[in-house]
């Protein structure tokens, strides 16, 4: 007989038999700790670090624990945010729910770290409900309290101010943040992020169904800067060669590159609209392009509390544009830029129609799907 699963199951630690030590190909690892549970509480789980080396995850100093200790899908949601916040040079913060940001902010010229977190909290301040949160920079006090008012799995950032573990570890004033988990992650610049930085190390494994293996090279991008906004330029016979002609402000390329980056780590298919330096909403495991942007302009209306607006808005999408229906889709929304991979048969009736709507269109240099 099944054991009844109570909420006692979510806060218990399941324990499972896993070895000290594993070796994946000549890699050696060694066991970090056993998990709460994996992805649900029936679940054993443990996670391991390569043997003998930094890591700015493997080697994360719990702060403050809580729920009996971390699960896989923590893990993953830490993972997930880093591997967008690590990107910027200005203050960021990644609000992570199942694997995918449901926001994420990065700071503009005299913004707060407060704020950058409100503006990635209140993209879809429904679904960061329960999230766990990271940010690049030192957590003040200011806006430990604002985590506080709203309840929060997890935090990871490089550190914490004076008196900030002390508003964290507040269990009477926040009750209902008496499991948050606080932690310390390792130096960010330590994570690579662009093609050709990563090493064997950082390669993913894939377990399917049956127990075999994919190895794969980790999900890079080789845009570095607004320099390497490309404008979009395509011919085919139906419509001879196109360019993009319309020009985007330096605040959309701005814009732009941050949701590229954040598509990083969205699941495909995915798009990602955004202004100001946050994301008004995330187009997430659609099946297709059209119902990604679809997605994502439903939720910004539905679930969206920031003070931003569509209306000059720009969107990255993870795949390129089959047919000309995303970019008017996007565009009716009040999309104009957008940037996108190549690769589709109609990319030149897709810059026609971009320039006929007055958008700006961008081709990045690679695709970046993600199947995690």
């Amino acid at each position: 007989m099944a054991k009844e699963l109570t909420r006692d199951s979510y806060l218990s630690k399941h324990v499972g038999d896993f070895p000290a030590e594993i070796t994946i190909g000549s890699r050696r690892y060694v066991k970090v700790d056993d998990l709460r549970y994996g992805t649900n509480p029936h679940q054993a789980a443990s996670y391991y670090k390569p043997a003998d080396e930094a890591c700015v995850i493997g080697d994360m100093k719990i702060l403050k624990n809580g729920k009996s200790g971390l699960s896989q899908t923590n893990l993953e949601d830490i993972s997930y945010a880093l591997n967008i916040v690590k990107f910027f040079d200005t203050p960021a913060c990644a609000v992570m729910k199942h694997v995918n940001p449901s926001g994420a902010a990065a700071g503009r010229p005299g913004e707060s770290l407060k704020t950058v977190y409100l503006k990635a909290r209140d993209a879809d301040a429904r679904a960061a409900f329960g999230s766990s949160i990271a940010f690049n920079k030192e957590v003040d006090q200011e806006t430990a309290r604002e985590i506080m008012s709203t309840f929060v799995e997890c935090v990871v950032a490089p550190s914490y101010a004076p008196g900030v573990l002390e508003i964290f570890n507040d269990g009477e004033t926040y009750k209902l943040n008496k499991h948050i988990r606080i932690i310390q992650c390792g130096d960010l610049s330590k994570l690579p992020r662009f093609t050709g930085e990563a090493k064997d190390e950082h390669n993913t494994i894939k377990v399917l169904a049956d127990g075999s293996l994919v190895i794969a090279q980790p999900l890079m991008t080789s845009m570095k800067s607004v320099a390497d906004l490309v404008p979009a330029e395509a011919e085919n016979k139906r419509c001879g060669r196109q360019v993009s002609t319309v020009a985007a402000t330096d605040a959309q390329k701005f814009d732009l590159l941050f949701a590229w980056y954040v598509n990083l780590s969205v699941r495909s298919n995915g798009v990602v609209i955004v202004k100001d330096g946050q994301t008004l909403s995330v187009g997430t495991g659609e099946q297709d392009r059209v119902g990604a942007i679809e997605q994502a302009i439903a939720k910004f209306k539905q679930k969206y509390s920031g003070e931003g607006t569509l209306q000059d808005s720009v969107m990255a999408s993870d795949g390129f544009f089959p047919f000309e229906d995303g970019v008017e889709t996007a565009a009716a929304a009040g999309v104009t830029a957008i940037i996108a991979p190549s690769g589709s048969l109609r990319d030149a009736d897709v810059i026609k129609r971009a320039n006929e709507l007055g958008v700006a269109l961008f081709h990045a240099p690679e695709r970046i799907f993600s199947h995690h």
